[in-house]
């Protein structure tokens, strides 16, 4: 049985085999030929405004693939953030239809899947419209079900993945086996040792991933890397940033309850997959999954994601860290709303030390929305972060040494188009993605970890070599999975 789902804004084994149709023939790669060398005119309707410059690099393993060559795209988990940040960006559709970037991707959405029959039917018509407006061929929007099925569809070049947490390492391992380029929403993967199995799949597979956090393409994240690299503000000490909401009514209730949503219209089964905890069709945790355990880790793999990605880039961290503490409750929505409304925490701090001595927090809140700065200290000098500017502060013992710097107006910002752009170029020229697998691999051990030390209370060191979890007095923990806590 499969088991995978759709994901709302915003089980590992090993690759499965991918049977090859027995319908594919001459004729179907005449008509992928023809989808891939369509006209240059109909790629550019794509846009309105000025497009983003593409290069013919090298081909990305067993492809190839330049400039002018079209990719097409296949989308699994049409919901909320799946139809909003991934369906409307690539076919660059706003609410009506309208474009509402400026990049030119020279790609379609040619399939997507989903669960719930009702997000199959709203993505691919927006797709068809989008197909006929613009004049871009004469194909058919497929639809799936079942996410191998689009899986074996072989023109789909690239596979964006919007599911519920846990479901997306199985759809990613089994898209790279394939030999399709990803694009998987953050977090990577709802446990730790799925992503060790997501990135031995990248590395196995020769292609691109690009993990879903559009704060890795930000562009003052990666001045702040070439500073560090240059040695700007000598060893990093302490780096520190957050992602503060204040929301009275519980954050993620604001999702509406589909009252479409039945067990007729969706495989809840399906949905549930690899979760210890089954239970009966309920239509609350398929809206507002991000609320309970089982299928995610709340504000940890949601929002704090995103403030932990870029610091990676940033502090230039190749290392998984030492250790890491984390604490956390639900006090203040249990008090409003009730001891049933969520398992999640709504404030929730982490500490993490690598082995370099660099250590970072991450603050993170639904219930009040004064954060952090955005701050990474150095021996040497410190740099401050703000919109889209950077500036670099000498510490005073070396202020006759360094000098300052200012730098702004620093583009692109956190846009999830630029952070499409850029998987897509990275395909083309065969270069890395800014939330490249190593990335995003680090970002999960830090998630992961801090969820471990949430639940079992304890602060918690990685033997990545085992891939196991102990305390600092050595005592051996399980790495979090699926029916390791009562509720997972």
């Amino acid at each position: 049985m499969l088991f995978y789902g759709t994901r709302h804004f915003s089980i590992c084994e090993n690759p499965m085999s991918i049977p090859e149709d027995p319908r594919k023939s001459s004729s179907a790669a005449s008509r992928r030929t023809f989808l891939k060398k369509s006209a240059l005119a109909a790629g550019g309707a794509l846009a309105a405004g000025l497009p983003a410059g593409r290069v013919a690099g090298v081909p990305a393993p067993g492809s190839v693939l330049g400039a002018n060559d079209r990719l097409n795209v296949g989308f699994v988990g049409v919901g909320g953030q799946g139809f909003s940040a991934h369906v409307r960006t690539v076919a660059n559709a706003g609410s009506e239809g309208e474009t509402w970037h400026n990049y030119d991707y020279n790609a379609v959405g040619m399939a997507v899947c989903d669960l719930y029959s009702g997000r199959r039917a709203q993505a691919r018509d927006l797709l068809d419209s989008v197909r006929q407006a613009r004049n871009l061929g004469d194909y058919t929007v497929e639809t799936y079900e079942d996410h191998r099925r689009l899986i074996d569809n072989r023109d789909v070049d690239v596979v964006f993945i919007g599911t519920v947490d846990h479901w997306h390492a199985q759809v990613a391992i089994d898209a790279l086996a394939a030999g399709k380029h990803v694009y998987c929403e953050k977090p990577m993967t709802r446990y730790l040792g799925e992503a060790f199995d997501v990135a031995d799949a990248v590395k196995q597979s020769g292609r691109k991933f690009q993990v879903g956090s559009q704060y890795t393409t930000e562009a003052k994240w990666h001045k702040a890397a070439e500073l560090i690299r240059a040695g700007k503000i000598g060893p990093p000490t302490f780096a520190q940033n957050s992602y503060m909401r204040n929301t009275p009514d519980g954050e993620w209730n604001y999702y509406a309850l589909d009252e479409g949503v039945t067990p007729g219209t969706m495989d809840w089964e399906h949905w549930l997959g690899p979760v210890n905890n089954k239970i009966d069709f309920n239509r609350e945790h398929y809206h507002r999954w991000r609320k309970y355990l089982p299928y995610c880790a709340g504000i940890l793999g949601d929002l704090l994601a995103h403030m932990i990605h870029p610091l990676v880039i940033a502090a230039n961290i190749t290392e998984f860290p030492k250790r890491v503490v984390c604490i956390g409750n639900n006090i203040v929505t249990q008090s409003m709303l009730g001891p049933d409304d969520r398992s999640v925490t709504d404030n929730t701090q982490l500490l993490a030390e690598f082995p370099s001595g660099l250590c970072m927090l991450i603050a993170g809140s639904t219930v009040n929305e004064q954060g952090v700065g955005q701050v990474i200290r150095g021996h040497e000098a410190t740099l401050y972060f703000g919109g889209n500017s950077v500036e670099l502060r000498p510490e005073r013992p070396f202020a006759d040494l360094v000098d300052p710097e200012s730098y702004e107006n620093l583009e692109p910002g956190p846009h999830i188009p630029a952070h499409v752009a850029n998987l897509f170029d990275a395909i083309r020229s065969d270069t890395k993605t800014n939330g490249n697998i190593d990335v995003a691999l680090i970002t999960q051990a830090i998630i992961s970890m801090a969820e471990a030390s949430e639940r079992y209370g304890e602060s918690i060191y990685l033997d990545r070599e085992n891939r196991r979890f102990h305390t600092g007095t050595g005592t051996q923990l399980d790495m979090p999975t699926y029916g390791t806590f009562p509720e997972s």
